[in-house]
């Protein structure tokens, strides 16, 4: 299959994504994953600290924990929507950087470019934002050891890398949205119950909304990574003259 970006999606690269996502799930406990999960967690702190930039915020600093919670601490105007804005960025930034990633490792030959950007982005949280040792450690250490992967594997492996870091960042969004939002108990704590309590909308809504909003995306970045190339419509040709006749 060709995507209208020339990439070619054939059934190889497919099977791989699944086969990641299978991976993935089978070895979810296994400490292997763990930076892979502390990556994501700052894929949700992130969309929180672009978020509260965007509404002309100001963000103070960003933590992140061994055991995969995190923590965006930002100053915000006063402004109603402001606040809604910077609470749903969480969830919402998470899912939005794994189909980001998917739709560029699949769709457009990104292939060292992906572990760059990333490594840049890294690099750039813990610098300017990291409020512990251990977030700047964490984020400094995954920015060089994606910048060295970037320099240093060979394209095949440049595209593995990418495949699971897609699939894996996709498929542990949807877990801390099942997890997060729709166990009472983890809820009561969620960025949910903070947006329950100042717009009376209760936090199961705001679940619902931000699990369908993802569900959303990422079903619309798989079908436009998954697009086939239309065929340029060709214009008639003209039919051939007929043969002149001969001097009688």
């Amino acid at each position: 299959m060709r995507t209208a970006s020339g990439t070619q999606v054939g059934p190889g690269r497919l099977l791989a994504l699944v086969l990641f996502v299978g991976l993935g799930i089978a070895f979810w406990d296994s400490p292997l994953l763990w930076p892979l999960k502390l990556l994501v967690v700052m894929m949700h702190e992130t969309g929180h600290a672009a978020a509260a930039l965007l509404v002309g915020g100001s963000v103070e600093r960003v933590l992140i924990t061994s055991g995969e919670a995190g923590e965006c601490l930002s100053r915000l105007p006063a402004s109603f929507l402001g606040q809604v804005v910077v609470f749903s960025a969480g969830y919402l930034g998470s899912t939005l950087a794994g189909a980001m990633l998917l739709v560029a490792t699949l769709r457009f030959q990104l292939r060292r470019p992906v572990l760059v950007l990333a490594s840049v982005w890294l690099g750039a949280m813990g610098v300017l934002y990291a409020g512990d040792p251990f977030t700047l450690a964490f984020c400094l250490g995954m920015a060089a050891l994606l910048a060295l992967g970037a320099r240093l594997l060979p394209d095949g492996a440049v595209d593995a890398v990418n495949l699971f870091l897609a699939a894996f960042s996709v498929l542990y969004a949807l877990v801390d949205l099942r997890d997060d939002l729709w166990d009472s108990a983890v809820r009561a704590h969620s960025d949910a119950a903070l947006l329950a309590q100042i717009t009376w909308v209760p936090a199961l809504v705001w679940a619902a909304l931000w699990t369908l909003a993802s569900l959303l995306l990422m079903g619309a970045s798989l079908a436009w990574t998954l697009r086939r190339e239309r065929s340029p419509t060709l214009p008639f040709a003209p039919l051939p003259s007929p043969p002149g006749r001969g001097a009688g």
